[in-house]
This record gives structure tokens, C-alpha cells and sequence, in this order.
């Protein structure tokens, strides 16, 4: 059955009449997961988009013919405006005679399952869209992780959900719903269906700025890409929410720890039908290369996704995709003080661990020996990086901690794509990238071997020292501002907004808690940290006031002893033998004055 007003709609029973599945957060071009499935539908291909997407999904699949099975009318015309093929009411309602070279699942299985329809359970819907797949075709399914990131750090527990979109919860206590990779590899085989690459989704399946391959997070803990990308993708994506504890730190440990695959929110897999008709997706084997390593969103928005694939001498920057990668110019004629070039994206991923990674790693062990290599070495680095006029341009001025890889002696910018606009001098790049990490490091608790009543701009100056620098505080500002003008630009502020941010960055305090998420547990050592100020101001105050009844105390015994004294008799006649004296000493005084204003100048000069 069709409707009259959308021809396109297929309404074959068990549409949801009053019922949206369509993301409220959407990403630019689809974000990683468009990416990925452009890459890996080829043209002309038959696509089965099972569940609520991203429309501009379709736009990335705009190469092949597309069909879309939902289980909600409202959305399904709202596809069908920009030219879809869709199928309303479930698995059930897929003519058994259509087939597919390509079934997208990107927002897992529950959600192609209607209420109104037959309920086939997880398992039965996987066996229906394997079904659906031609022989050789490709399957890209996305699992959430039970026990990943974000069920750790969220408030409230996953078994409570009240959403009206829980209609039910699922959880490793289902048995028949896989929990982890190899699980789900399993159940693939089972439906005819060969896993191949696995992808971790953070910070959020359901909107994943980032996919890391799960052998790529195995095979390198150590890596300063992968640091910095779930960092930034945990940071980004849980900014303003209130958690537990914080995401970012948790992801960086998970990696550390070579959980990072284990621990991740949720995986999308790639698995192909056996056999050899059909088209042929991208693949490993193919000849135009590849599948990405890593497919990250890149800021600001518009730049689109960075891909990072392996080489035979490593990892390489792919470049970014997406119809609106272009690179943004220059902005001579804006006040903005960076900008980002996708261009810059080429070449070889530099190897090593990540600068603020290792300088944590040296503060937590109190290892100043470390330390000071460190911060030498960096601002050694970004000294020799410095032009004729002994300032820095490009993306060495944008060089701080999070953005610098150490290997061995040799550092190197991670990510080069960001540009700054104006020339800074050394001095105040180094400031600039020590003032982040201090701040970093006082508001997230960190524990350091330098004195605790250190503020940020503080701990900046004493951390060039160790660097073999001379910074003072009014540098410390300079670089203050410069971060301000640099974060205006990296989320698009104006010039109010780039007020606003400069004033934040100078009232920070060793006493405030984190940027980012909200967690319950930087909260409270906030509040810890807190509580001693309060406690070390309290002691001062107590000594100073005790220095005050002591100086008091003093001052009344004195007074005591003189008004003691000025009262006795031998007080009394002292002062009357040495009044008379006083008063020849002063006559004589004034006596000689007057005769020395009386002489002539050329007596002056025989005197």
C-alpha cells in the first residue's frame, strides 16, 4: 500500500502514526557514520537504510538508490520530501523478493522494530535484514555497549529509564542480545553473515564524532592520536551534561589500559553476505584503498570528517570528506585569530605519546627530572620553530599540550590543520600552552610536586622556569588573551562572546572545578580543595589575629612601663636638670645661625 500524498511512502501495516525516531542532535554530512557509509556503498548500489537516520545521510548516498525502512509515518514523509524510497512499519513489512547490496542498521535494531507490528526480537530482525542482503553484500550494524563509557558516567541507571521511547531496556541481562564484539560476531555467523572491521563509536552512538578501529585501539594504548581523539570526542560531545565522573579521563585511562575497545559507548561492524554476486563494496582489498583507522568530526562545523588510514610506514592523514571540506581562507580581514585549513590534513601521522599525557604522567609521579626535560624539550622545540623575526606562525603558535606528540627527543604538532592568523612571539606561545595545562592540571585535582597555594597564572610562571624561561605574570596575561581569542575562534564566538571568554579564562582558580562535563566526582574534590582554602585562610586569620593581641598586649605594657616611669620622682628630676640644658643647646644652635647668615661671602670663603 501507498499513500496518495506521498507516493514514495510504503505503508505495508504496523506504522507508527504519531511516533519520531529522527535524531535531535544531527552532525554536518552525516559525520563519521555518513563517511563510512559512503565509503563503503558503491555507486549505483542498492541501500536499505533499516531505522531512524540522519537525513543528510541521504545526501552523502545521493551515488546510489536508497530505500529506507522506518517504523514512523511522520518520518517517513519528511524522507520522502527529499526524495527517499521509504517502507513504514518494520522488518515484517520488507517484500522477501527485495534485496540489497548495501543495509545500514547506524542506529542499531530496536529501533526498526515497530510496537504496532509483529515483534521478532533483536535476533529476528538481524535474521530479516541478512536476509535482505544479496550475496556479497555488506552489512554495517551498529551494537551499543552495555557496560561502555557512557552507561559509567551517566546519573541514572539504565535499568530506570523512563523515556517514551523505552518501551524496552536492553542490557546484559538479555541474553539473546550480544554484549560485546565477539558475541555479535556469533550471532553474524549464525545469520550467514562474516564480521570484518569493527569500529568504536564515541562519545555517544548515537552520535559518534568519532570512529576508532577496535585493532587499532588494541594494537596502540600508547598512541597520541588515539589520546587525543577520544579525549576531545568524550570532552566535546559530554560538554554541559552532568556526569559521574569525567568521560574524557575515563575513555584516556580505557586506552591506557587497553580497554579502549572493551569500554567503548558502542561499535559499528561491518559484516558481508557470503558469496560472490552483487556489487562490490569498499574494502580492504579493494584497490582504491583501504578503510579508514580513524574517522573523526573536525570543528568548526563545516570542515567535515578527518580520516586517518594505514600505511606501510603508518598512519597517514587521508584528508577530510564531505561535500562543505573545503578550506576556510585566511580570515586577513576578520578579527578571528585562527582558523582551520582541512588541506593541512596530508602526510604521515607523527608518532609518540602526547605531551600533556606525559607531563600528567611526570606531576603524578613527582618525577621533576622528567618534568624538566619535558618542558625544556618543548620549549627548545617551539623556539627552533620560531621564524627569523623570532616569532611564531602557522600551527607551531598553536602548539600546546594537547596538540604536541612526543617520540623520544623529537616533537612534533599532532593535528596541523589549525592556523593562527597573527604571529605570536615565543614567549607567549610557550605561556599560552603552560597556562592550559596548569589550568588543567589545579582544576582537575591533579596532584604535583609544587606548593599548593599556587594559582593558575602562578604555576604558569613557575612551569617556565622549569622550562629555562623568564615569564612573568603580565606575559602570563598576553597568553591568557591569546587563548581567549583562539577558543573564540575554535567555537565561533563573536566579539562579545570573546569578551565574555577572556574574562572567564582570567578568573580562573586552583578552587573551580573542570571545564567541561559536570561529574560528580570534579564537583566534590572541587568542594575538597574548596574546604582547604577555606581551612588555610581560617588558620591565617587565627594567627593573624593572635599576632594582633600579642603586638596589643605588648604595646599595653609598654604604655604601662612609660606612664609607670613618667610618674616617679627621679623621672621628675631628671627632667628638670636636663630642661635647662635643652634650652642652652637650643639657644647656642640658633645663636650660631644667625652669625653665619651675617657674614659677607667673602668672609665665607676665609672661614
Amino acid at each position: 500500500m501507498t499513500t496518495g500524498t506521498a507516493p514514495s511512502v510504503a505503508l505495508p501495516g504496523g506504522e507508527m502514526l504519531a511516533w519520531s525516531d529522527l535524531p535531535a542532535q544531527r552532525l554536518a554530512d552525516g559525520g563519521p557514520l555518513g563517511a563510512l557509509a559512503a565509503r563503503v556503498v558503491p555507486a549505483g548500489a542498492r541501500v536499505l537504510l533499516a531505522g531512524p537516520h540522519d537525513p543528510a545521510l541521504l545526501d552523502r548516498l545521493a551515488h546510489a538508490e536508497v530505500t529506507c525502512l522506518l517504523r514512523s509515518h511522520p518520518d517517513a514523509v519528511t524522507l520522502a520530501d527529499r526524495g527517499a524510497r521509504v517502507v513504514v512499519g518494520g522488518p515484517a513489512g520488507l517484500d522477501p523478493d527485495d534485496t540489497f547490496d548495501v543495509v545500514v542498521a547506524g542506529a542499531g535494531l530496536d529501533a526498526v522494530e515497530s510496537v504496532e507490528g509483529v515483534r521478532l526480537g533483536w535476533t529476528g530482525v538481524l535474521d530479516r535484514l541478512a536476509a535482505a542482503l544479496r550475496p556479497g553484500g555488506t552489512l554495517l550494524l551498529r551494537l551499543d555497549n552495555p557496560l561502555g563509557v557512557t552507561r559509567l558516567v551517566a546519573t541514572d541507571p539504565w535499568y530506570a529509564d523512563r523515556a517514551d521511547a523505552a518501551w524496552t531496556i536492553g542490557g546484559v541481562l538479555d541474553a539473546a542480545r550480544p554484549a560485546n564484539p565477539d558475541r555479535l560476531r556469533d550471532r553474524l555467523a549464525e545469520a550467514g553473515l562474516t564480521a570484518g572491521t569493527c569500529y568504536a563509536a564515541y562519545p555517544d552512538p548515537a552520535a559518534a564524532t568519532a570512529l576508532v578501529s577496535t585493532d587499532a585501539l588494541d594494537r596502540s594504548p600508547t598512541s597520541g592520536l588515539l589520546d587525543a581523539v577520544l579525549h576531545g570526542a568524550c570532552a566535546g560531545g559530554f560538554a554541559g551534561t552532568t556526569v559521574l565522573q569525567d568521560p574524557a579521563r575515563l575513555a584516556v585511562d580505557a586506552l591506557h589500559a587497553g580497554l579502549g575497545a572493551a569500554l567503548a559507548p558502542g561499535w559499528l561492524v561491518l559484516a558481508r553476505r557470503t558469496g560472490a554476486d552483487g556489487l562490490r563494496p569498499v574494502d580492504d582489498a579493494d584497490p582504491t584503498g583501504p578503510l579508514p583507522v580513524v574517522l573523526v568530526q573536525t570543528g568548526p562545523p563545516g570542515v567535515g570528517v578527518a580520516e586517518v588510514r594505514d600505511g606501510l610506514d603508518g598512519w597517514r592523514w587521508a584528508g577530510t570528506t564531505g561535500a562543505s571540506a573545503r578550506p576556510r581562507p585566511a580570515p586577513f580581514a576578520s578579527r578571528e585569530a585562527a582558523y582551520r585549513d582541512p588541506d593541512a590534513l596530508a602526510g604521515p601521522v607523527p608518532p609518540g605519546r602526547l605531551l600533556r599525557t606525559l607531563l600528567l604522567d611526570g606531576c603524578l609521579r613527582r618525577d621533576l627530572d622528567a618534568l624538566r626535560g619535558l618542558l625544556r624539550g618543548y620549549a627548545g622545540w617551539l623556539a627552533g620553530q620560531a621564524g627569523p623575526d623570532g616569532r611564531l606562525t602557522g600551527a607551531a603558535a598553536l602548539a600546546d599540550t594537547d596538540n604536541v606528540v612526543v617520540d623520544g627527543d623529537a616533537f612534533a604538532v599532532l593535528d596541523p590543520s589549525w592556523q593562527a592568523a597573527e604571529p605570536l612571539t615565543v614567549e607567549v606561545a610557550l605561556a599560552r600552552g603552560l597556562w592550559r595545562f596548569a589550568a588543567a592540571l589545579l582544576t582537575g585535582g591533579y596532584a604535583h610536586p609544587w606548593p599548593s597555594t599556587l594559582d593558575v597564572a602562578g604555576l604558569t610562571v613557575v612551569l617556565g622556569g622549569v622550562a629555562g624561561h623568564d615569564l612573568d605574570r603580565a606575559t602570563v596575561g598576553a597568553a591568557v588573551e591569546a587563548e581567549a581569542a583562539v577558543s573564540a575562534a575554535l567555537r565561533g564566538l563573536d566579539a562579545e562572546g570573546r569578551v565574555a571568554l577572556a574574562t572567564e579564562l582570567r578568573a580562573v582558580a586552583p578552587t573551580d572545578p573542570p571545564a567541561g562535563p559536570r561529574s560528580y566526582q570534579s564537583l566534590r574534590e572541587a568542594w575538597v580543595r574548596q574546604r582547604e582554602e577555606l581551612t588555610r585562610l581560617a588558620a591565617l586569620l587565627k594567627w593573624t589575629e593572635e599576632l594582633l593581641t600579642s603586638r596589643e598586649r605588648a604595646l599595653r605594657r609598654a604604655d604601662a612601663t612609660i606612664n609607670l616611669l613618667s610618674g616617679s620622682l627621679s623621672y621628675r628630676v631628671g627632667r628638670l636638670a636636663i630642661t635647662p640644658a635643652r634650652l642652652a643647646k637650643r639657644g647656642a644652635r640658633a645663636a650660631k645661625r644667625r652669625a653665619r647668615e651675617a657674614l659677607t661671602p667673602k668672609q665665607e670663603e676665609q672661614q
